[in-house]
């Protein structure tokens, strides 16, 4: 008796479990019932991103108005967007089946962000048979806030931008809209919800906690980024949900989600000027008999004028197709200057392409232009950053105003942890755009103007307005930007003062090729007893100092009385300039602690390198050819030579007494550190012929 019993009863267990799972089975919506239905009027970057994220998650998608005009306003600042209404009530009025589920949502501003699956879940857990996205502001009425239900948590007012629900009961919901195209379809479902009637009618509620849609307009704090498993998924951490759709609606309409595109066509065009500028600009890996150069610059100076109109003309102007420069002198601001720039490239039947490059961009990818033009993109920027700074040429997010705000993801992307080409809402400095962009949607001559935003903000203000989408590259190291706040132009070079500026690139520009070898290649030289030789300078150093002294052109004249120097004598003179003469007392001392002290810390360990003078000696046969044996007034000496022995000048070297040793053929750009007292007592040979320079610094630690 007893085992029959447990067997009756084991049997009725497994029947009650089988018809639980029959009952869940028979009431989970099938993916097949749900349609989602869309307006576009016409093939944006925002829709295209909208059908690529619909594709990646199989959803089914009914595009509705393609090809008609849209009559619907401009409603991101007023209210419009009936004509939408009126397209989806006579779609709806077509389709019969009563299990149908309708998903209606905005695609230009849209992404999906997991399975149709997932959100009839969510949507089946409502329990209503139409259910809105949510919002926290009130648009376009705010007189009808207190008919709004109360919730009790989460969002309180309806977002049209997004709902979910079956045929019937959205067909009822449109069937009395007989508005104009341009009226609002906001305020008419905004209507319908508050009305106790019509909501209970219809069955309609509200995603109050963002777990199928999520709004970003007034939410943007709420939202975070979420990455795992190389996926990112949005998520609400107000109400701790995962939203399914993202909408970006109002003011923030950019998302930054990664896509991965490639293609190739070319042609192209520039802008700015500058020396280094140009040394970059010839090392492009593209062919330069295609490329027409647009060169615009807004600075005064000698040196400017000459490597801009005379040196790179003349010297590789018939490499390219054309140059067209402009300088101050045409009495244009930057504002004209980038839209004219545009407008030659739309006005060029051959311009495929414009590539705007400013003059504190440094490319070291000499393959930037051609990855660019791999990416098939409208507009496309490679991501550079300022050394050692977060500092970028893109921005990640906008913030309410329109101006800067950082996203969840920025600080990944610019430090190369995560990498793709983003979606951004900003971009300036160096970009690509496609030509067929500015003579269509673009062709607006006034593109970089505004009354409040400098002419990179107006520009991507009015690219924005226009649905088009900015991108910026990461997947590449392309180069850096100088910092250009407080870049000096009253000197002859220079880029020489801006070693706290941009030190990377003075290093680049100014220190021997070897330098970093130094220690790991055993590169110090001991050519003479407590004397150490070694590489410091690049040529371009070593030239520019000469020529900024000569171009000072007060060299002493070698007398006793220096009123220069403490005490106002000078017992061993020279012919010479000194740094502080120049003003570059500072950067100089900036010079010895980044490149020597780490030279005389491995050779003279426990001295601290601080200099008491540093001046350019120059030594010229009817000047001053030589110098008498002497000790220096220091611990000891830093002497680099500035120009080369046998092509600048004949002679000259140093001979030290006491060890009666000699060195007849200094090098161009390496150091001579050796005591300067008691032990080394020396003489600067005769120069013989031409005019021999170097750089001394007295260390007195």
């Amino acid at each position: 008796m007893r085992r029959s019993s447990f067997l009756l009863f084991s049997g009725i267990f497994v029947c009650a479990l089988f018809l639980a799972l029959s009952h869940c089975e028979e009431h989970r919506l099938p993916e097949e019932k749900l349609l989602v239905v869309t307006i576009a009027t016409k093939d944006t970057d925002g829709f295209r991103r909208f059908l690529r994220s619909a594709k990646h998650f199989n959803y089914t998608v009914k595009i509705l108005g393609r090809g008609q005009k849209w009559n619907g306003g401009d409603y991101m600042s007023a209210p419009g967007g009936g004509q939408k209404v009126r397209l989806l009530k006579a779609a709806l009025e077509k389709m019969k089946n009563v299990d149908q589920i309708i998903l209606f949502i905005d695609s230009y501003d849209v992404v999906f962000a997991s399975s149709p699956k997932e959100l009839l879940k969510k949507f089946q857990q409502a329990k209503h048979r139409v259910v809105f996205s949510s919002e926290t502001l009130i648009w376009p009425d705010r007189h009808l806030e207190d008919k709004h239900p109360h919730v009790r948590e989460g969002n309180r007012f309806l977002g049209s931008g997004g709902f979910i629900g079956y045929l019937p009961n959205i067909k009822e919901m449109v069937a009395n809209w007989t508005g104009e195209d341009n009226e609002s379809d906001q305020l008419f479902f905004t209507k319908i919800y508050i009305d106790p009637a019509k909501r209970k009618s219809i069955n309609i509620t509200l995603d109050s906690k963002c777990r199928l849609f999520q709004n970003l307009h007034g939410a943007l704090d709420e939202v975070v980024l979420k990455f795992e498993n190389g996926r990112v998924r949005a998520r609400n951490v107000l109400y701790d949900t995962l939203p399914v759709i993202i909408h970006g609606n109002g003011p923030t309409k950019v998302l930054n989600y990664q896509t991965l595109l490639t293609s190739l066509k070319v042609s192209t065009v520039f802008p700015p000027t500058f020396s280094v500028f140009f040394e970059r600009l010839l090392k492009l890996q593209y062919p330069k008999n295609r490329l027409k150069l647009f060169i615009y610059n807004q600075v005064t100076g000698k040196h400017l004028i000459h490597y801009g109109k005379i040196s790179f003309q003349q010297n590789h102007g018939s490499l390219y197709q054309d140059i067209k420069v402009m300088g101050p002198e045409e009495e244009m601001d930057a504002t004209a200057s980038r839209n004219l720039g545009f407008d030659l490239c739309r006005n060029d039947k051959d311009c495929d392409y414009f590539f705007s490059l400013n003059i504190e961009v440094v490319l070291k990818n000499e393959n930037t232009l051609k990855i660019l033009i791999e990416q098939n993109l409208p507009i496309v920027a490679p991501m550079i950053t300022r050394a050692g700074r977060l500092w970028s040429n893109f921005w990640g997010a906008l913030s309410g105003d329109g101006y800067y705000a950082r996203s969840e993801d920025y600080v990944d992307i610019v430090q190369g942890q995560r990498v793709g080409v983003w979606n951004v809402p900003y971009v300036s400095s160096v970009y690509l755009v496609k030509a067929s962009l500015l003579r269509s949607e673009l062709k607006d001559y006034e593109l970089f103007n505004s009354p409040i935003l400098d002419p990179d903000m107006a520009y991507c203000h009015n690219v924005r307005n226009k649905g088009i989408f900015m991108y910026v590259t990461n997947m590449h190291t392309f180069g850096r930007i100088l910092s250009t706040e407080n870049y000096q132009t009253t000197h002859l070079h220079n880029d020489l003062w801006q070693i706290f500026e941009n030190p990377v690139d003075w290093q680049d520009r100014y220190i021997h090729a070897n330098y970093t070898h130094i220690m790991k290649d055993n590169l110090i030289e001991t050519p003479c007893p407590d004397v150490y030789w070694f590489p410091i300078f690049s040529d371009v150093a070593c030239n520019h100092i000469v020529e900024e002294m000569e171009h000072y052109g007060k060299w002493s004249g070698g007398a006793n009385v220096d009123t220069r120097i403490q005490g106002g004598y000078e017992n061993v003179p020279t012919i010479d300039i000194h740094m502080n003469q120049i003003n570059f007392e500072k950067e100089w001392q900036k010079f010895l602690l980044e490149y020597i002290a780490p030279i005389t810390e491995k050779m003279y360990p426990g001295y601290y390198t601080k200099f008491d003078l540093a001046f350019v000696v120059r030594y010229k046969q009817d000047e001053q050819p030589s110098l008498r044996p002497h000790h220096d007034a220091s611990t000891f000496t830093i002497n680099i030579a500035l120009n080369q022995v046998g092509l600048d000048y004949q002679g000259g070297g140093c001979r030290f007494l006491r060890y009666d040793c000699s060195i007849q053929a200094p090098r161009k750009g390496w150091a001579l550190m050796h005591p300067g007292r008691l032990t080394h007592y020396h003489e600067g040979l005769p120069t013989t012929a031409g005019v021999r320079y170097i750089a001394v610094s007295f260390v007195d630690p």
